[in-house]
């Protein structure tokens, strides 16, 4: 059976409807088959030098050509790690120190996730460096020439996401390649996680980028770091140097091939999907647009997989709480720093309002989620709205 289908089936039988997969999406069946076969028969330290541990290397090193080959990166090494956040620590914070006596100054943008921003502040407040933080325009997009502007010629790292996890404001990361790489001393790091099967970009044009494998259908505890074969780390967690010396411990061979795995479903018939769920966005922009009181901070121009908007004279702590209770599922901030931050940066940075950046709500798809959900959906949030004094 399809995993579509089994995906369906299970979220019928439970009158779920998720619709919150930019904070974590279901695994799939196929990868969880996987990662349970290669836990029980490649269970042998990849580096040991015996015969399991020759065989469970060759399982790491296939995992990583499968997905240096799926993205088309001809010049990168895999770098396995825990996380997308443990990827971005690594590749900020692990670079900038290798590197700090080339220079000092580092960019980034007001609306990074958490795990950037921590580390550019870390960066400036306990090491010294210089930090530069650009300001997004109105649809949350970096501006090509405040890029240009910001860099010097003491410069060494620009960091900027594909796609940002709130609202889903896609950033031209070509053209921002390109001019990070006018400058001989600066390396470009991308936050890959909300982009990768989900929009075409130049992986092999990018020095670093960062993803995690639950936000890919994958397995929690599975991320990598991409970067070009001539950069270099000073490694964020010490022990026997594995992982080319970057990140030392154990590797889970089970995780690596299940994300290499997620890496090549997520990417196939990429298109298609885009279409799908760019199709089911519309949907849900026009029926909540005849809904009172909802102003959009995601525009026509973001990822389809995202949709956010704020609720203008309601808390939208209680709706997503009242929708959760209808086994509907949505976020308002995200999820990564939820529990710190009792409003929306991002929609702060964009509106300046601090109504509207307390009171978002974050919609985010995937191909299961169909018409009759969000149906049900709008059904719902329109008896709340009404019954909310």
């Amino acid at each position: 059976m399809h995993y579509q289908n089994q995906a369906r089936q299970m979220m019928l039988k439970n009158n779920l409807i998720y619709l919150d997969n930019a904070a974590t999406t279901l695994p799939k069946e196929e990868i969880m088959t996987l990662f349970n076969k290669i836990e029980m028969n490649v269970f042998g330290n990849p580096n040991s030098i015996h015969h399991l541990g020759i065989e469970a290397n060759t399982y790491l090193n296939k995992a990583r050509d499968i997905i240096l080959s799926t993205l088309g990166c001809k010049n990168h090494r895999v770098v396995f790690l825990s996380s997308a956040t443990e990827a971005n620590n690594l590749a900020i914070k692990g670079y900038c120190l290798k590197y700090k006596n080339r220079g000092r100054h580092i960019i980034t943008t007001n609306i990074e996730h958490p795990s950037v921003l921590e580390c550019f502040k870390q960066l400036e407040e306990q090491f010294g460096f210089e930090v530069t933080v650009l300001k997004v325009d109105e649809s949350g997009k970096i501006k090509l020439k405040d890029v240009k502007n910001a860099i010097k010629t003491n410069t060494i790292l620009v960091s900027i996401m594909a796609i940002n996890n709130e609202i889903g404001s896609i950033n031209d990361i070509k053209s921002i390649a390109n001019i990070v790489h006018d400058f001989p001393k600066a390396m470009l790091h991308v936050d890959v996680t909300q982009a990768i099967g989900k929009i075409d970009l130049p992986y092999n044009e990018i020095d670093m980028f960062s993803f995690s494998g639950h936000k890919l259908h994958g397995i929690k505890g599975s991320g990598a770091l991409i970067a070009k074969k001539n950069i270099s780390f000073l490694p964020v967690i010490s022990g026997g140097g594995q992982e080319d010396g970057f990140r030392s411990g154990t590797q889970s061979v089970a995780l690596a091939v299940s994300l290499a795995k997620c890496v090549q479903l997520e990417c196939n018939n990429l298109n298609k999907k885009i279409c799908q769920i760019a199709e089911l966005n519309s949907y849900v922009r026009s029926s909540l647009s005849k809904i009172n009181g909802i102003a959009f901070n995601s525009d026509e121009k973001c990822s389809p997989f995202i949709l956010n908007f704020s609720l203008t004279n309601k808390k939208a702590s209680v709706v997503v709480e009242a929708l959760s209770r209808k086994n509907i599922f949505v976020s308002s901030v995200s999820a990564c720093h939820s529990k710190k931050e009792p409003i929306s940066e991002v929609v702060m940075a964009l509106k300046n309002d601090p109504v509207l950046a307390a009171n978002t709500i974050r919609l985010s798809f995937d191909e299961d989620v169909s018409h009759a959900d969000i149906d049900t959906f709008i059904k719902e949030l329109t008896y709340i709205l009404e019954k909310i004094r």
